[in-house]
């Protein structure tokens, strides 16, 4: 479907910047709108919860002065990440200072509650919920949900297992609104095929994180330009979602990535972190399975600026084959 109004002409690339647990900050999600894709954080990344009110300011403040002294730029909307889950007891409050603030794009993640749905809408803003799974999807687009993040195999992060081909396809048989892939998105060629498959926007995450601007650990930056597709575990036990994580960061805490328990996922907690001592996102790193084509650490105009190369070179590759 054409791209909601917000998005229209102010993308240089068709990409999300996927919300990053601890990573996300208003640096990132500043630096990722002035570069032109969408830049989102959770809300839960503010921390204590009037935080939040104090990040919202910031973006909304920096992003109209940048317009205002680049009136020729492409300044991309940003996103605020909810997580709907019960050990979540900041959901609504955090849901009334978006209100407060207008934040253009809610992701709403593992519930698709009604109640953010309308209150997103109160204002205009879109609500964009992340699925793995057609079951899933067909819930969160009943409530009303302008767009589903369909999360792939290989995505960073609480990834499914479909295949992308598979699930997009299934899911543009029956639902008109905004798609957006993720799953092992690692650059503009993969932005294209994407798009090529019916996907409106993809969902980029893991790639962001070796970026100057991301609040992450330097050894976690290092190690992902180190770093391979076959250096990715899928388990449950850190978080009782399943998820992807590097290898290495498993092994530097002491566990076998290759003889990793189940989870009791009805300890799943978000608010603290997880079921365990070692804390995901902060002792273990999550990752996507596209990182074999990170080779340094750069600024985001930089990276973006070559995803939009490379982006437009697969068009046009695709094109003359065509």
């Amino acid at each position: 479907m054409p791209l909601p109004a917000i998005l229209q002409n102010n993308l240089r690339v068709p990409v999300v910047g996927s919300p990053l647990f601890i990573v996300s900050s208003p640096e990132l999600v500043i630096a990722q709108c002035k570069a032109g894709v969408v830049g989102s954080f959770p809300a839960l990344n503010a921390r204590p919860q009037p935080v939040l009110d104090e990040w919202l300011t910031r973006i909304n403040t920096e992003l109209e002065e940048y317009k205002i002294t680049n009136p020729d730029a492409i300044i991309a909307p940003y996103a605020v990440n909810q997580i709907c889950h019960s050990s979540n007891d900041r959901l609504m409050e955090d849901m009334e200072t978006c209100v407060k603030h207008k934040a253009p794009i809610i992701i709403t993640s593992l519930r698709s509650p009604v109640e953010v749905v309308e209150a997103a809408h109160s204002y205009g803003g879109l609500v964009y919920h992340d699925v793995i799974n057609v079951r899933h999807a067909k819930k969160a687009a009943e409530i009303g949900v302008d767009g589903l993040i369909l999360v792939c195999a290989g995505a960073g992060g609480h990834a499914g297992t479909l295949s992308p081909f598979a699930l997009v396809r299934e899911v543009k048989q029956w639902f008109d609104g905004t798609i957006l892939v993720s799953g092992a998105v690692g650059d503009g060629y993969c932005v294209a095929a994407a798009l090529a498959m019916g996907a409106d926007l993809a969902y980029m995450g893991t790639r962001f994180i070796p970026t100057k601007e991301a609040n992450a650990d330097s050894g976690y930056k290092d190690m992902l330009v180190e770093a391979a597709a076959d250096d990715i575990v899928y388990s449950s036990l850190f978080t009782g979602v399943h998820g992807n994580y590097l290898k290495p960061s498993i092994a530097a805490a002491g566990l076998n990535p290759d003889d990793l328990p189940e989870a009791d996922k009805s300890k799943m907690n978000f608010g603290s972190g997880g079921n365990m001592k070692t804390k995901a996102w902060r002792d273990i790193w999550g990752s996507g399975q596209g990182i074999g084509s990170i080779e340094k650490i750069e600024s985001v105009e930089t990276l973006v600026a070559r995803l939009q190369h490379e982006y437009q070179d697969a068009v046009v590759s695709l094109t003359s084959r065509a």
